[in-house]
C-alpha cells in the first residue's frame, strides 16, 4: 500500500509543479471564480463549449498542492465530455471524497487519475481544497455569474 500512496503523492506533486491547461482561454464562453477561505486557494476556470460539450477548459490562480493538482487533473478529465458526463464525474469524485468509506472502498475506472485523491478523505479540511475546482466548474457551467466557494 505504501508504494501506491507514494505514486499518488507523486502524481499530485507533478500536477502541482507543472499544472496542465494553466492560463486563460481567449474567447471563453463561460468562466467562474472559486475561493476556499479556509486555505486561501483561489482560481478562475474558463470554458469554451461546443454545444453541450467542453471543447476547452483552462484555469489560473493559486492554491495549495492539492487544489492546484485537482484543477489540473480536472482539465484533463473533462475535456471533450458532455455536461451530463461532467456531472456524473463530479458526483463520483464528490462521493469518493465525502461518501461512506465502506461504500467507496473500490474506486471505479471512470475516476481515472482522480483516484489519487482518495486519501484526502482522511483530512476533512483538505477535501475542500480538492473539490474547489469542481465546484467552480459547476458554477462556470451554470453561467449565473456567482463565485464558487467551499463554504
Amino acid at each position: 500500500m505504501s508504494e501506491l500512496m507514494d505514486l499518488y503523492q507523486e502524481v499530485i506533486l507533478d500536477h502541482n509543479r507543472r499544472p496542465r491547461n494553466f492560463g486563460q482561454i481567449e474567447g471563453a464562453d463561460h468562466s467562474a471564480e472559486g475561493y476556499n477561505p479556509l486555505c486561501g486557494d483561489q482560481l478562475t476556470l474558463y470554458l469554451k463549449m461546443d454545444g453541450d460539450r467542453v471543447e476547452e477548459v483552462r484555469f489560473e490562480g493559486q492554491g495549495c498542492a492539492i487544489s492546484t493538482a485537482s484543477a489540473s487533473i480536472l482539465t484533463e478529465m473533462v475535456q471533450g465530455k458532455s455536461v451530463a458526463e461532467v456531472e456524473t464525474l463530479f458526483e463520483a469524485f464528490h462521493e469518493l471524497l465525502t461518501g461512506d468509506p465502506s461504500v467507496v472502498a473500490v474506486v471505479g475506472p471512470e475516476l481515472g487519475k482522480l483516484a489519487v485523491f482518495a486519501g484526502v478523505r482522511e483530512f476533512p479540511v483538505r477535501v475542500k481544497c480538492a473539490t474547489l475546482a469542481w465546484h467552480t466548474l459547476k458554477a462556470a457551467l451554470s453561467d449565473d455569474g456567482r463565485a464558487a466557494s467551499t463554504e
